[in-house]
């Protein structure tokens, strides 16, 4: 490793990572990194001002008279940035007493992150110091670099309640799949030493997370939100498999009745408030929900490049067992045992870290952010016309049903069809939060309310990140949504209008669904998808939003369609029968279950266990079930039919109009 020199003139003591090592048990929270070599007289300091956070790494003295120092790391709310100065004045942190050089230079920080932007005449006038701002991305990935190179145990796995070291080798480490999770979540493809790209990213991240569960429980701080959903049950608020199949339907299709079908899904059918619902079980629906979510792009997105090894940091990581355990359960899951998630220590310490790294380092010039051509949205595909859209031509497709859950399946042909894959986050998801949020009653008046609000009041951008730039490096503009609910800072839901909060909700959603859709579809090379579903069709805002982000993350390479009830209105008016599109046998017997269901893995949450009343019969019983196994054939048999009835009344008024031709 390159030296690394003191505050401001570029020269200096440099940074000696020879024998380092980590101080502490591996339960402990980000404890100090013992340099044997490093002198302790000249501290270097360098700092991550993100979102909602700012990290510091420094060096201080052992102590003792001992050779060698510490690196040690802080953070403090990025609202709280006076308390900051303070800790910098008070640790010593700054030269000379007062942050001035003899003769009046000012002393230079390495800083990184969009506050460094921000906030850099701030840390002029109050500590006399200039920034020396760093490009992000950039110090995230030397800071991974660095302690997967140079820290023996600073990536471990956490498996089935189990914490394990994993021996990296750096001749082995390249590629691999860094997943940042702070206010948002980037994803990165590192290839080498300052060699990465930054393939994609999610606004639901932890700023979504905490921003709901400081609107939904009450909770200040993040570390409390984490304690609350270590005490709750997220069965409580979540739709599972066994409450839409029953037990027997599950054992005849091979499913596990714990299996999460919609995250919020039984807020929808009940009758209580938000006051109603613990603030445990709610935290732990929210942690369930979105890690799930995290891990499963995540999947994709390494699917896709063909990397098995993921490694996870970040800020909203913080070590918690239940958000590592949910993280490593979903991509063993989905990936089939194929692929690991790791993590590190110190996760979220990486762009401070990077930066830290930059004093002295003769490659490291200032990779401050630079102009780059603007990401524009191509022009969505062509609409194709009814004469061209027929049997031979439609297939393979992409079907994405959204109901309480999101089920997504591959059409090959006529009657040939392949689940792939599911999302708990689906129509479920979006109305059981806007009941809780905004007291509506049914998907129509929430979709009201999202029509007359203005998500960016909760919603953090780019641009409060970074300024009015935005981040041209990777091509985000200022507008580009950083965080849904990153924005929000009280804990009093009276303060936020319903309107606002169903738009960022209906925003939010909505764009993961499409993400999710295109990465699918483009895994399986399919370039059409239809979407179907209660929650969607028929629904202008949500079909724009929906087809918007599919626009955007597939560049207009991908078609988006709508079906409604027995049909298929396209852009011009064309029609398709269920049957002529392959899929008539998905309204038919217990496959609609299956396969339309939209059930994702629970993760590290078991089945529920059965209680001694159920084991004696009072509650559930053989018989019982066979019942409602017949009761929900009759109910799935009279919906079929009068879909079909809709059906035969659709082809009528188009056979007096003169539209047969398409049919």
């Amino acid at each position: 490793m390159g030296e690394a020199t003191g505050h401001g003139d570029g020269v200096g003591v440099g940074v000696d990572l020879s024998g380092a090592e980590i101080r502490g048990g591996l339960e402990d929270r980000n404890p100090p990194i013992f340099l044997p070599r490093q002198p302790a007289a000249s501290p270097l300091l360098a700092l991550d001002i993100g979102g909602t956070l700012i990290k510091l790494v420094y060096t201080a003295s052992c102590g003792g008279g001992a050779d060698g120092a510490d690196l040690r790391f802080a953070k403090f709310e990025r609202r709280r940035l006076q308390e900051c100065f303070d800790f910098i004045r008070a640790e010593g942190l700054l030269a000379c007493n007062g942050g001035t050089r003899p003769g009046g230079e000012n002393v230079t920080l390495k800083a990184t992150g969009g506050g460094a932007y921000k906030f850099a005449d701030d840390f002029l006038e109050k500590l006399g110091v200039c920034l020396d701002k760093l490009d992000e991305m950039d110090s995230v990935v030397s800071g991974a670099n660095f302690l997967l190179q140079n820290i023996p145990g600073a990536a471990f796995t956490h498996m089935n309640g189990q914490r394990n070291p994993v021996d990296v080798s750096p001749n082995n480490l390249f590629p691999y799949l860094l997943v940042n999770i702070g206010s948002g979540v980037s994803i990165l493809k590192v290839t080498g030493n300052k060699k990465f790209e930054r393939v994609t990213g999610t606004h639901i991240g932890g700023g979504t997370m905490f921003g709901l569960a400081k609107l939904l429980t009450g909770c200040k701080s993040y570390d409390e939100f984490l304690q609350l959903s270590q005490k709750g049950d997220n069965f409580v608020l979540d739709l599972i498999v066994k409450d839409i199949c029953g037990e027997l339907v599950c054992q005849k299709q091979g499913l596990s009745t714990s299996t999460l079908a919609s995250s919020f899904g039984k807020v929808i059918t009940s009758e209580k408030k938000l006051t109603d619902y613990k603030p445990e079980d709610i935290a732990s629906t929210l942690l369930s929900a979105f890690t799930y979510n995290i891990a499963q792009i995540a999947f994709l997105v390494a699917s896709l490049l063909g990397l098995r090894r993921v490694f996870f940091g970040g800020s909203y990581i913080r070590g918690h067992k239940s958000t590592m355990e949910n993280i490593s359960y979903a991509i063993d899951f989905w990936s089939q045992s194929q692929m690991q998630a790791v993590f590190l220590r110190h996760e979220g310490y990486l762009g401070a870290l990077g930066a830290l790294m930059s004093y002295g380092d003769p490659s490291g010039e200032n990779l401050t952010l630079e102009e780059k051509e603007p990401h524009h949205e191509s022009a969505p595909v062509d609409g194709t016309s009814a004469d061209e859209e027929n049997d031979s031509n439609i297939f393979p497709y992409l079907l994405v049903n959204i109901g309480s859950g999101v089920s997504m399946i591959e059409v090959i042909g006529k009657g040939r069809f392949e689940r792939i894959i599911g999302s708990h986050l689906g129509g479920g998801t979006i109305l059981g939060l806007a009941r809780l949020l905004t007291g509506c009653s049914s998907y129509e008046e929430f979709l009201e309310l999202s029509q007359r609000g203005n998500n960016l009041s909760v919603d953090l951008t780019v641009g409060d990140i970074y300024g009015g730039e935005g981040y041209p490096k990777i091509g985000l503009p200022a507008s580009t949504t950083a965080a849904s609910f990153g924005k929000v800072n009280s804990s009093k839901l009276s303060e936020y209008k319903v309107e606002d909060l169903a738009a960022a909700l209906l925003n939010s959603f909505t764009y993961n669904i499409g993400q999710i859709a295109y990465f699918v579809a483009n895994l399986s090379g399919l370039k059409r998808i239809f979407f179907r579903g209660a929650y969607v069709c028929g629904h202008e805002k949500t079909m724009d939003k929906i087809s918007r982000s599919l626009k955007y993350w597939s560049k207009g390479e991908v078609q988006t369609t709508f079906l409604c009830h027995e049909g298929f209105l396209g852009t011009l008016g064309a029609f398709w029968s269920y049957e002529n599109m392959g899929i008539d046998s998905l309204a038919a017997h217990e496959v609609i279950r299956e396969v339309l269901l939209g059930a994702p893995y629970t993760g590290q949450f078991p089945s529920l266990p059965v209680t001694q009343q159920q084991e004696n019969g009072e509650h559930s019983t053989l018989e019982g079930e066979v019942e409602n196994l017949r009761h929900d054939n009759a109910v799935l048999k009279a919906e079929v039919e009068r879909l079909q009835r809709e059906n035969a009344e659709l082809r009528a008024k188009l056979v007096r109009s003169g539209e047969t031709s398409t049919l």
